[in-house]
Parts: C-alpha cells; structure tokens; sequence
C-alpha cells in the first residue's frame, strides 16, 4: 500500500526546521516507493547544504523491523580530490545495496539537490531499484545492471531561504515532467498593499492582493488540464520578525483516475500473476504532493 499524503502534515512537517533558520539550511526532502527485494519500500533522499556541509543521505525503510530505517550518506565536498564519482555499499534486511553517484558534471541552481548531469542509483541483484538524476544510459553503462519496477516520487519538501522569491520543482503528471514553481510577494515593511504571486512555468496562476488580509487560503489551478491545489500560509512573514519562522505552502494534485477506473483495476488485478500486481500497484500511485517552507531572511 503506497502512503497517503494529507495537508494535515502541512504544519507537522514544518515544525522540525525551525532551528534552521539559524544556519540557512537548506534542505530537500524526495519520498519515492521502490520496490526492492520483493517488497515496496519508501526510499528518503535527503539532500542538506549550509556553509560548512552538503550532503546526500539516503534512508530505506525496513520491511522486518518497520520502525527501523537503513541509511547511506555521501559528502558532497567541494575540495576538488573528493569522490566525485564512487560508490558505496550497505544493507537493508540482510539485502546488500550499492549506491553509485556521479556528481563530476553536476549543475546546481541554488538547491542542495543538482539541476541536471548527475545520477544517483541504488542497485539491487543486479537491478537499479531507484534511479536519481538524468545521466540515465551512464548508470546502466556503469553498473551492468538491468533496470528495475519504476519508482514513484509521491512527496516532496523543501526549506528555501531568500528575501522575496523562492523557488522548487515539481511533478504533477504522468510524463513527469519538471515543473517550475516560483512564490514571490512584496511585503517590505513599508508596503501598505502587500501581495503574492504563485507561478508555474513561468505562468501566474494566483495573485494575491491584500495578503494581510488573505494570508491563509487555498486556490485550485489547471496545470496540463490537471487540477492542482494550492494552499498557503504566509502569516510568519507579515506579523512575526524577518528569519523567525517561514511561509508554508502546498501542491496538491488531484487524483488522476476516476473511482470506476480504480474498481476495474482493482478487478482485474484479482487474477493477474505477482508481477502484473506490481505494475498494477504502479498505475494507481498516488501523485506528488510538493511542500515548500520559505523562509525570508530579511524584508526590502
């Protein structure tokens, strides 16, 4: 069964960064089912940088202990004799797990998570059980692998630090392509009418006037003909002093397969074989619900 994301983890998952305000952490947070060693499994990727750290760290949840989660970290330093290309090797439920990355070419746009020329792979029996990056023919070159069940990213959070914009990427539909979303507001203590736009791929889609008044809310937007819902909370930036806590906002998308279309899945795969189950489990994955903090450092 793959998770449920709710807006009800709107707060909860926020609570957690208020001390990295202190250091300007940023943080990205990608939640993928992948299906290892028979089982699906949520993998964590975790990305951190601050002024003294970057760093990736990977977590598989087990599936004989479930409170218990198996983990990989990789330093990504900026001396130039670190291992930019290499691997390393750790177990989840007595299955070994090689974890292979290629940061050489790596470009960044301000995330700890890099923009493009890079890959992440978790191999398994000679499987690539979650695949991270666009370097995708270099991986399969590399490690002589076959490739595995397609993973699902069904959660994703970041902590962004600036002064008036901020921005992430998102999936919201099944070719997954990588949607850019982009939170600005003018709300300098001087602004008598502070306001907030929310783009996507350079379109406005929510404008916001009066945001003293309309800090809380939700919107639903069309994105590719899919509807998304935005929910927001900006009430830290107008009342609360630059730094101290951050804007929260969500993007939820809706379900794209009807109730009728779920029932017929559901019957048909009462008679398929244990691999038609998985790609069945595939087809009904939930889609990826973006939360992003934004935390503005100081006002204009």
């Amino acid at each position: 069964m793959h998770p449920h994301v709710t807006s009800s983890m709107f707060f909860s998952q926020g609570e957690e960064a208020t001390s990295s305000s202190k250091t300007a952490q940023c943080t990205v947070s990608c939640m993928y089912q992948a299906h290892i060693g028979g089982f699906w499994r949520t993998v964590t990727a975790h990305w951190t940088k601050n002024i003294m750290h970057h760093s990736l760290n990977i977590l598989v949840d087990s599936v004989e202990s479930p409170d218990r989660r198996h983990h990989c970290k990789v330093d990504l330093k900026p001396w130039h004799f670190w291992g930019k290309k290499s691997y390393k090797t750790f177990e989840v439920d007595s299955l070994q797990i090689d974890v292979y990355w290629d940061f050489r070419s790596a470009r960044f746009s301000g995330s700890p998570e890099p923009s493009s020329d890079f890959y992440v792979a978790l191999i398994c029996d000679e499987e690539v059980v979650l695949l991270i990056g666009d370097l995708e023919k270099k991986v399969y070159k590399r490690t002589k692998s076959r490739p595995g069940v397609d993973t699902i990213l069904f959660f994703k959070k970041e902590h962004v630090f600036g002064k008036k914009s901020f921005t992430t990427k998102a999936r919201f539909d099944k070719e997954r392509k990588d949607y850019e979303i982009l939170v600005e507001s003018s709300t300098s203590s001087g602004s008598k009418d502070p306001e907030m736009w929310i783009s996507i791929d350079g379109v406005v889609l929510i404008h916001i006037r009066n945001l003293q008044w309309k800090f809380r809310g939700n919107e639903t937007v069309l994105v590719n003909k899919q509807p998304i819902e935005v929910l927001w909370d900006v009430h830290a930036w107008l009342f609360l002093s630059p730094g101290s806590n951050h804007g929260s906002f969500i993007f939820k998308p809706g379900q794209p397969n009807s109730e009728s279309d779920k029932e017929d899945d559901s019957q048909d795969g009462t008679e398929e074989g244990d691999n038609n189950s998985v790609n069945k489990d595939y087809s009904n994955a939930p889609q990826c619900c973006v939360f992003l903090y934004a935390w503005k450092i100081e006002y204009q």
